[in-house]
């Protein structure tokens, strides 16, 4: 089985990037707690006219615990109150999931 790498992008309005990471920053993602999340990263991206582009990167050990964590009861915990912050997105997130290709990665 191959891993996995899910990835929601989110297009931030100007002014407003440090109100949205403060919120990646305290919030509990619970992902500790489900079976194979490797690991976990909020990268920062390109600044345009209009917003700032910013990723959720995960690594999972495969798609199938990537679909497993989003019906959990974990998933749900970790997004409660996220519909109330409409005011820092253009739009909403782009989700891309990609399965890592082996023999082809190093480190």
């Amino acid at each position: 089985m191959s891993q996995f790498i899910a990835m929601n992008r989110f297009k931030i309005v100007p002014g407003m990037e440090s109100e949205f990471e403060a919120i990646w920053k305290s919030r509990n993602t619970y992902l500790e707690e489900v079976p194979g999340f490797i690991r976990f990263n909020l990268v920062k991206g390109p600044v345009r006219e209009d917003h700032t582009l910013y990723a959720s990167h995960t690594l999972w050990a495969s798609e199938q615990d990537f679909e497993a964590w989003t019906k959990s009861d974990a998933f749900r915990k970790a997004h409660e109150g996220a519909g109330n912050r409409g005011h820092l997105y253009l739009g909403h997130p782009d989700f891309e999931g990609f399965t890592i290709v082996e023999g082809a990665s190093v480190g």
